[in-house]
């Protein structure tokens, strides 16, 4: 089985987060094919948001963001058993980085263009190595219609179709550290490969990313 897990960087606030995911993966390794995109979290709209202050466009922005996200994926690969040694740069790349799932090397990267949300990323990935299975693991429970952080009226929804989707996040605002679950170029993305998609909340149960790619969760399905 090939997963592609978009990691989001709140998992990379202490070492204890990042061992703790570590070896969720490097269990996982042993019966999946797996490639991991890591996401910047809050040091990168930290930086983001300095660059703003200085005047940065949101081209230079993104760049800041992509640097900090292939900053986490080498903290990752440190923690990993079994990991390509550097982050990937080029989806391209998973060819040798994981030498075709025979080893069971994980391979990870971090953000690769502006424009793209490390999800986005993630869902180009499972696209091109023809994944069964694109994980999204962040702070949120699943794909809501509004921001549950700050609408206490927010509806979860346990499934939705791809078209369903892209017609929800066009919503949203695309902008560098977007704090969106998923962005409209990650939902076009999966729409259009038909991948199915689970979208959940990890951080006080890791294991809940095994039970996910089992098919055991409370997250969001994007699915035909």
């Amino acid at each position: 089985m090939k997963v592609v897990i978009s990691l989001g960087g709140i998992f990379f606030a202490d070492a204890e987060k990042v061992k703790a995911v570590a070896a969720i993966f490097d269990e996982l390794a042993e019966s999946c094919s797996l490639c991991i995109v890591t996401g910047g979290g809050e040091r990168a709209r930290e930086y983001i948001g300095l660059a703003r202050d200085l005047g940065a466009n949101e081209a230079f922005c993104d760049y800041m963001g992509i640097a900090l996200t292939r900053i986490n994926a080498k903290l990752l690969i440190a923690a990993l058993k079994n990991a390509y040694p550097e982050p990937l740069l080029d989806y391209t790349d998973v060819d040798v980085a994981t030498v075709n799932g025979e080893d069971g090397r994980i391979a990870v990267m971090g953000g690769v263009s502006p424009g793209h949300t490390t999800d986005a990323v993630a869902a180009i990935l499972a696209e091109y190595v023809n994944a069964d299975l694109l994980l999204i693991v962040t702070s949120v429970d699943g794909v809501y219609d509004a921001d549950p952080r700050t609408d206490p009226n927010a509806k979860k929804f346990d499934k939705l179709s791809p078209k369903e989707l892209v017609a929800l996040t066009m919503k949203g605002k695309l902008k560098a550290g977007s704090r969106i679950v998923i962005d409209p170029v990650a939902a076009k993305i999966i729409e259009r490969s038909g991948m199915k998609t689970i979208v959940i909340d990890g951080r006080s149960n890791p294991r809940a990313i095994i039970d996910a790619v089992k098919g055991e969760h409370h997250g969001t399905e994007i699915s035909e």
